[in-house]
C-alpha cells in the first residue's frame, strides 16, 4: 500500500531536529513505499490539502490510499512506523 507523506519543503534537512525528515527516515527504513507531497512552509493557511485532511496544518501528515490520514508528533509517527503499525487493522 503506497502512502503520501505531506512534508515540508525541505526534503535536504536530514537531521533529527526537522519533524518531517524523523518520519520519512522511518518510512524509508520500513520499505514503505510513499509519495512526498511537499507542502508550503509559511503561511501555515495556505496547507488547504493539510487542512482539509486533518483539520489542521501541521505537518508531518501520512495519507492513505482510502483518503484517511495520520497526524500525531513526529517521535510518535516514527515510533509507530518503526513498531510495523502504520496501517490500520483491516
Amino acid at each position: 500500500m503506497a502512502v503520501k507523506l505531506h512534508r515540508c519543503p525541505f526534503t535536504f534537512a536530514h537531521t533529527d531536529l526537522d519533524a518531517c525528515w524523523k518520519v520519512q527516515k522511518a518510512l524509508d527504513e520500513q520499505g514503505i513505499e510513499y509519495e512526498v507531497v511537499k507542502e508550503p512552509v509559511f503561511p501555515r493557511g495556505r496547507r488547504k490539502d493539510v487542512k482539509a485532511l486533518t483539520g489542521q496544518v501541521m505537518l508531518p501528515v501520512i495519507e492513505f490510499e482510502d483518503g484517511t490520514a495520520y497526524r500525531a508528533e513526529s517521535k510518535d509517527m516514527a515510533a509507530r512506523i518503526r513498531a510495523g503499525e502504520l496501517f490500520p487493522a483491516a
